[in-house]
């Protein structure tokens, strides 16, 4: 199993131009979006149109085409995915929601993982107006919503990547999290 920090060197290399270091980034950095597309697509019913498989490949290739990206360790690489499964998941509940319109839709509760359901498409795209409304008032606060709940970092993990102290993202978390939980029911109570 490689280091943390071996896989830190490679992503710096790969930064710099050497396509051997993605060579040896490539089944990490797959098994890795694979257990992240997996928390996400737990509960799912069988034949779901959104397979793990395809938001992990979409992912990837999303990944992959950011390669003139400057990466600073392994855990902004892992921030950056969190951010594109993030978007990956929302695009498709809307285009789900183009699809179907209407129903009733229930807020979302922020449980330590999301599943995704076929059901479920107008609450994700109410968490991500919700997150996108959180980052107008604290910024760091839906970056510590979005790392834990879309990229499943821990909060020592999002500490490193924000540069601020494990307690600071705890609180962060907890603010953030009723904050949301409060935006959500007002939405479900809207009809929105």
């Amino acid at each position: 199993m490689s280091s943390r920090h071996e896989i830190t060197e490679w992503l710096l290399d790969w930064s710099n131009g050497d396509h051997s270091a993605l060579e040896k980034l490539t089944p990490l950095v797959y098994r890795e979006l694979h257990r992240l597309a997996q928390a996400y697509m737990r509960g799912e019913r069988a034949g779901h149109t959104l397979q793990t498989t395809a938001l992990v490949n979409e992912a990837y290739v999303r990944l992959i085409d950011a390669s003139n990206m400057n990466w600073q360790n392994r855990l902004h690489f892992y921030a950056v995915a969190a951010k594109l499964m993030r978007h990956i998941l929302v695009d498709f509940a809307r285009s789900r929601s183009q699809m179907k319109r209407g129903g009733d839709v229930e807020p979302l509760p922020l449980n330590e993982a999301l599943t995704v359901s076929a059901d479920r498409t107008a609450e994700i795209i109410n968490l991500d107006e919700a997150l996108n409304n959180l980052a107008k008032l604290d910024q760091r606060q839906c970056q510590v919503v979005e790392l834990r709940f879309f990229g499943g970092l821990t909060e020592p993990e999002i500490a490193e990547v924000l540069k601020v102290s494990p307690r600071t993202v705890h609180s962060d978390w907890s603010l953030a999290r009723s904050w949301l939980l409060k935006e959500l029911s007002q939405s479900g109570r809207d009809g929105t």
